[in-house]
């Protein structure tokens, strides 16, 4: 809708996937109208703004608009390390899409003009990308049914879980590397168990 914008459309990347569109992405952040079951931390635009506008200098950052009829679905969020809730009439309190990304594009560009309050991570720490984190949440929940931890009936509330966990830790690659190795040591150990 802005005037002289026509270059944006014409250089905007099209995707087939959520995946493809997150590949390289570091730091995650879907917009909700819905408080969810499992809470899941949470910043308003202007906090979520400030965040991608520091980061975005080190790493790909994603921030992610659902459906105009009713939002992200819970498997999107679950890609999320936050999600970004606008205030508004808790009798109303769904935006369209349209004033959605109106209101995150205005917060962005006020960050990333001013950039004033922004915390800056340590200069040691890169957080790793949503394949990556994907990669773990697989190798974690099949470790969980090797080891006989998770209930592979009811999976989801502990994984959900797991993934808030994760997701908010937000590990860097050696990191990552520590975990997976804990996750393969406790499967070579269960493999090596006796059978009950």
């Amino acid at each position: 809708m802005a005037s002289g914008a026509d270059d944006l459309l014409q250089t905007a990347v099209i995707h087939d996937s959520l995946e493809s569109a997150l590949e390289g992405c570091a730091l995650v952040m879907g917009t909700s109208a819905r408080l969810r079951s499992l809470p899941m931390p949470m910043l308003d635009a202007r906090a979520a703004s400030e965040r991608a506008i520091a980061e975005s200098a080190a790493h790909e950052v994603a921030i992610l608009f659902g459906r105009e009829r009713y939002g992200l679905t819970n498997e999107e969020m679950q890609r999320c390390q936050y999600l970004v809730n606008i205030p508004s009439n808790p009798a109303y309190s769904s935006l369209n899409l349209a004033q959605a990304v109106q209101i995150i594009g205005y917060e962005l560009r006020v960050a990333a003009m001013g950039g004033a309050g922004v915390s800056l991570p340590p200069l040691d720490w890169e957080p790793v990308d949503d394949a990556q984190m994907e990669g773990l949440f697989e190798h974690l929940e099949q470790t969980l049914l090797d080891i006989r931890f998770l209930n592979p009936k009811q999976p989801k509330r502990l994984m959900m879980r797991l993934r808030r966990l994760f997701n908010r830790a937000r590990p860097d690659q050696n990191e990552i590397n520590i975990l997976r190795g804990i996750l393969k040591a406790s499967q070579d150990m269960a493999a090596k168990a006796p059978k009950m």
